[in-house]
């Protein structure tokens, strides 16, 4: 079939059958369909859309067009949690070891981030001596032991997706729902997940900033997710603000262990609460929300949550006595406190510049090549809602450097405060099964 012919029929409102969508991604991986022909293809899905079928067939041939981790030797429902990004976003940190310590196996496959910060395994390398370079065999044993194990993401996992997600970047075709949900999901499947529990962000800090575009990309994710056989459930959450006070890697590592040690911020304890609960239901460990929050909160109060986390540290060569005493990771040489410029209550605190804000401190990476400082961040002692008094501090800057006049400038840009009271704003907007 003629590439030509494919564009054509999409580019009309046609429908692509099974044969002809693993016909393109075949031919785009192995370099005999050029990338200007799958940029076409890709406006033309951009404009027509793609039916529910075309996205799960998509999928599954962006998962065949590499290799696939098989999971079946560990023991128990393998549930995978994805979130689409944010500002702060400590999740994984505290919702792995969480759910593993009720009987959740947790085999997570993670990557490093572009952006505000680190990814999870950039964070998770703040920690001394801890490692992700090892072998599945390894991998799949210690979550056997364990019930919790990270490793780096595999080069060859889905080559198709990555090859269209960079073609996708620099042809505006980025914000179209049938491709996001399709990557997503792909990486997703094709690292073993027998059930996936999303966490679909909206609000400023997130990439689908309008509540109907998050629940647009949850639907066609749970949908795609339950057609090729994988018990899929989406959560949307507020990003309007940064989740929790962290932004920055070790500061987040930190808040991770508050958080597991029941004295961490309101907003992550709850989203890793909820996000937990399905998890649990999903893996069978039980029936249902209600009885999964209850073992979650059980497993703070009682501390087996914390001792996973160390249990699991230790296995991947870290050091886990930065669980009783945090000040063995990676600390900045300055601090430097906000003052609050006025009383009152604070209206917005726009997350995705506070996420800039600590780009500029080395949090995270503008390229690929960039090199994280690990110990530096922000980390804010207020939020939506809250009061403020003259001269309060409103955020502390960790900065290996004395120059942080713009990055002190954007956090001010960045908190807003105004006279009356302000009503925060919830933070579980909606579910998708």
């Amino acid at each position: 079939m003629r590439t030509v012919d494919l564009i054509t029929k999409k580019r009309d409102g046609g429908q692509l059958t099974e044969n002809e969508i693993n016909s393109l991604v075949k031919g785009y991986t192995n370099g005999s369909i050029p990338d200007y022909q799958m940029s076409a293809m890709a406006m033309a899905i951009f404009f027509r859309g793609m039916t529910s079928t075309e996205r799960a067939n998509l999928t599954m041939a962006m998962v065949h067009s590499g290799e696939t981790i098989d999971l079946s030797a560990i023991s128990g429902i393998k549930v995978d949690k994805h979130s689409t990004g944010g500002v702060g976003d400590t999740t994984t940190l505290v919702l792995a070891p969480l759910v593993a310590s009720i009987g959740v196996p947790v085999a997570k496959m993670s990557g490093r981030g572009l952006g505000h910060t680190g990814g999870t395994i950039d964070k998770l390398e703040s920690v001394p001596g801890f490692h992700v370079e090892i072998d599945n065999a390894t991998f799949i044993d210690l979550v056997n032991q364990n019930g919790l194990a990270v490793i780096g993401q595999s080069d060859n996992l889905t080559p198709a997706d990555k090859k269209l997600y960079g073609l996708r970047d620099v042809t505006g075709t980025v914000n179209s729902i049938p491709l996001i949900a399709s990557s997503i999901m792909s990486k997703k499947i094709a690292s073993g997940a027998d059930a996936i529990v999303l966490d679909v962000k909206t609000g400023d800090g997130a990439f689908m900033k309008e509540l109907a575009e998050a629940e647009e990309l949850a639907t066609c994710m749970v949908d795609i997710g339950n057609r090729v056989g994988r018990r899929t459930v989406a959560v949307l959450s507020d990003m309007s603000q940064p989740l929790g006070n962290a932004i920055g890697n070790a500061l987040e590592v930190k808040e991770a262990i508050d958080t597991l040690r029941g004295v961490g911020p309101a907003d992550l304890t709850e989203l890793c609460l909820t996000l937990g609960s399905h998890m649990a239901v999903l893996s069978g460990v039980a029936s249902s929300k209600e009885e999964a929050r209850t073992l979650l909160e059980q497993a703070i109060a009682n501390g087996s949550a914390l001792e996973k986390f160390k249990t699991f540290l230790t296995a991947q060569g870290g050091d886990a006595s930065v669980v009783d005493h945090p000040e063995n990771l990676p600390t900045a040489k300055y601090r430097y406190e906000v003052p609050a410029k006025e009383a009152g209550y604070v209206a917005s605190i726009a997350a995705e510049n506070m996420g800039l804000a600590a780009m500029l401190l080395g949090a995270g990476r503008a390229t690929k090549e960039s090199i994280i400082d690990l110990a530096v961040g922000i980390v804010i002692h207020k939020k939506i809602g809250d009061s403020v008094e003259l001269g309060q501090s409103i955020a502390t800057i960790h900065a290996n450097s004395e120059s942080v006049n713009e990055v002190i400038a954007q956090v001010y840009e960045s908190i807003q405060i105004q006279g009356q009271a302000v009503t925060p704003p919830p933070l579980i907007v909606g579910e998708v099964k």
